[in-house]
């Protein structure tokens, strides 16, 4: 399972690196982006458009299939279930955020264990940086946006200082890394 979040820059960061991949990786990729928008369909149809790849807005009960790209829906919290399925939770907001990036990764750390990717990339708070500590307490991979090369580094800096990284790359980097380390 690879896991995404972005914040300010986000919809540009997610198109280099989705877009960077030469095929559909085998296995499923979620993305929490505060995008500030109440409608993610003109999001998902974006991403799609650039990246080739089927995206789609995630629903409660949804069990996600490999080479798909699921978003989180706006002003819902994303989260995965024992049975790998999605839940949706109106539950208060994390680093000011619904949907929030530490709560997706949390819940992928805590259903798939070592067997989860995180990558954070760009954006303007500490969103995620407790995620992606989780994910390495669990034996998961982080990989984070090298903050150099963000258009917001705030988040990338904040998940290195807080969780370190297993991967600090610029965006082209993360594309192939992906295609690497889930083939």
């Amino acid at each position: 399972m690879v896991v995404m979040g972005c914040s300010a820059g986000g919809l540009s960061a997610l198109h280099r690196v989705l877009g960077g991949l030469s095929k559909p990786l085998p296995v499923p990729m979620v993305v929490v982006c505060h995008s500030g928008s109440e409608d993610m369909r003109v999001f998902c149809e974006l991403l799609e458009s650039r990246s080739g790849l089927p995206v789609r807005e995630a629903e409660e009960r949804l069990l996600p299939e490999p080479g798909h790209v699921y978003v989180a829906p706006s002003g819902y919290h994303l989260l995965l279930e024992r049975d790998k399925r999605f839940a949706l939770s109106v539950d208060p907001r994390v680093a000011f955020s619904r949907p929030s990036i530490d709560v997706l990764f949390e819940s992928a750390a805590d259903v798939w264990r070592d067997r989860v990717l995180a990558v954070l990339m760009t954006g303007a708070n500490a969103d995620g940086a407790e995620g992606c500590a989780k994910v390495r307490r669990a034996g998961g991979t982080v990989v984070v946006q090298d903050p150099e090369t963000a258009q917001v580094p705030m988040m990338p800096a904040a998940a290195l200082e807080l969780a370190g990284a297993d991967y600090c790359l610029p965006l082209p980097e993360i594309s192939l890394l992906l295609e690497s380390l889930c083939s």
